[in-house]
C-alpha cells in the first residue's frame, strides 16, 4: 500500500495523462490507481494540490459530468472557462462523458507506444 504522499503523486501522475479536450471522473482516476471506491480520495488529493504544481486538475469532474466545486463560485467558473477553452462543451452545466470522457482501456494501457 502507498503512504499518503505516494498515493497523491500516483493520482497526480494519472491526472496528468488526461489529454487536452478530455475529462475524467474522480472514480475513473481512483479505479486507474487501484482504489476501490476511492473517488473521494482523488478529490482530497486535488484539494491539497499546490497551485505551483503542473497537474490539470480542471479535467476531473464528477460521474455525472458536472463540476464538483460549488455552483456559481469563482473556482467553478474558472474550471468551466478553462475546459471550454480546451474545446469541452457544456449543456445544462454538464459534460457529455461519452464524447469528452477519457478512460483508457486495458488494451491502451498495455500496448501504448512510448
Amino acid at each position: 500500500m502507498h503512504n499518503p504522499q505516494e498515493l497523491d503523486e500516483l493520482l497526480y501522475a494519472i491526472v496528468r495523462q488526461i489529454p487536452r479536450g478530455k475529462v475524467a471522473a474522480y472514480g475513473w482516476i481512483a479505479e486507474r490507481a487501484g482504489l476501490v471506491r476511492g473517488a473521494r480520495r482523488v478529490g482530497h488529493a486535488l484539494r491539497m494540490l499546490s497551485s505551483r504544481r503542473r497537474v490539470p486538475w480542471h479535467r476531473v469532474v464528477n460521474a455525472q459530468g458536472r463540476i464538483s466545486l460549488p455552483a456559481g463560485s469563482a473556482a467553478a467558473r474558472r474550471q468551466q472557462e478553462i475546459l471550454q477553452a480546451e474545446g469541452i462543451v457544456f449543456k445544462n452545466h454538464r459534460i457529455d462523458l461519452m464524447r469528452f470522457g477519457w478512460r483508457q482501456s486495458l488494451d491502451e494501457l498495455l500496448w501504448r507506444q512510448p
